[in-house]
């Protein structure tokens, strides 16, 4: 709680009455780490406070320099975060590591406990297993997929696997080999799904959280529309569709999925974009809410977090709105605990922005104004003790 000084006897100030009466009797208090897409002196990992009463989020502070932490994740135990340190043409960072860092709730600090190798340039997605024992990373410019055993101190250990894609798609700027975007485990752990954007396929292998192997699953993968660009996916809640985020087409396929073989069918194919956009756009990031009744993806261009409906029987998609980012090129986003709040990244505005989020209706809101970020990317709550 926060502390005042002690008045003088027979005298209260009235900024101290009015802050006695206005601080919330359990004020909470969670931690938000942001990631920065740019490498160099003073860039790394940013930390914030966040207040689940009323949606305020303090200006971001630097905690630990490390060159472009774009994309990264946090253990499930709240002590340890993973970082790809993704490629910055700019400064001429390449690119080729993965970093684990401790975690200091008390303080809100970072440290880093070690750094290895990812095995491909350009490191774009990782993840965690649900063991909690390894880390999956998809390598963009490699157009590969690696798998590390995690260690008990938290650190990388050896690489278990990688598997490496071939080949090319339709458009001659930006699929002329694989880029592996993404990687996500399924609900039951044992199949690993990656998004290629290079290749216009999602890949399917299964995962093995014995020895952390990655096996081709069969069918090994499905093909989408050429010149799609896949790049990030999703799961409902109960595991029954996986929804694909298409980049360069600005599209969301929904499939349905089978957990005991690992097949993936097509439902349906939606636009990201209100009918009549003419503009240049990119997506970015797919998520479902935990509720299982809302979709949220967001678009580089038009600028805009695109809400959708989850029909529960069906898993089929309906747009409800566009919703304005608040900024330039919206990258990641993350819920809350409560699951009532998303913070947004804008990218080319340097920004982060907190929505607030109607359950019933899926419905985002502004709220606050934008806390400056320098080229900001990942975005991630630390998880309850």
């Amino acid at each position: 709680m926060k502390m005042f000084p002690k008045p003088r006897l027979g005298f209260v100030p009235l900024w101290l009455l009015a802050a006695l009466f206005t601080l919330p009797a359990n004020a909470a208090d969670d931690l938000v780490f942001l990631g920065s897409h740019t490498a160099g002196p003073n860039r790394g990992l940013s930390v914030a406070h966040f207040d689940p009463a009323t949606g305020a989020l303090t200006a971001p502070e630097l905690v630990v320099e490390s060159p472009a932490p774009a994309f990264f994740v946090i253990h499930p135990d709240g002590r340890h975060l993973y970082a790809c340190n993704s490629t910055d043409y700019a400064n001429k960072w390449p690119g080729e590591m993965v970093s684990a860092f401790a975690i200091d709730a008390a303080k809100g600090r970072l440290s880093l406990i070690n750094q290895v190798p990812c095995g491909g340039g350009d490191p774009s997605y990782i993840t965690l297993d649900a063991t909690g024992h390894y880390a999956l990373v998809a390598n963009y410019q490699g157009g590969n997929v690696a798998v590390f055993a995690l260690k008990p101190d938290g650190s990388l250990g050896e690489r278990t696997a990688l598997v490496q894609h071939t080949g090319h798609s339709v458009d001659p700027k930006r699929q002329t080999h694989p880029y592996a975007h993404s990687v996500r485990l399924d609900p039951t752990n044992r199949f690993a799904l990656v998004a290629d954007l290079g290749l216009d396929k999602l890949f399917v292998y299964r995962f093995d959280a014995k020895d952390g192997s990655l096996q081709p699953n069969d069918p090994p993968f499905v093909n989408v529309a050429l010149g799609s660009g896949p790049r990030h996916l999703a799961f409902d809640p109960n595991g029954r569709h996986v929804y694909l985020l298409n980049e360069m087409a600005s599209t969301i396929i929904a499939f349905a999925w089978d957990s005991a073989s690992g097949a993936l069918a097509p439902l349906q194919t939606i636009s990201t974009l209100p009918a009549g956009f003419q503009g240049i756009n990119a997506c970015a990031e797919i998520e479902v809410h935990p509720n299982g009744r809302f979709l949220y993806a967001t678009n580089r261009g038009h600028d805009s977090v695109a809400v959708f409906a989850i029909d529960a029987a069906t898993g089929k998609l309906t747009l409800l709105e566009h919703v304005p980012s608040q900024g330039r090129s919206p990258r990641n986003f993350a819920f809350d605990p409560s699951h009532r709040w998303l913070i947004v990244t804008n990218h080319n505005s340097d920004n982060a922005v907190v929505f607030r989020v109607d359950g019933n209706t899926g419905h985002l809101s502004p709220v606050g104004q934008p806390v400056h970020v320098l080229t900001p990317f990942g975005v991630r709550f630390l998880p309850a003790p």
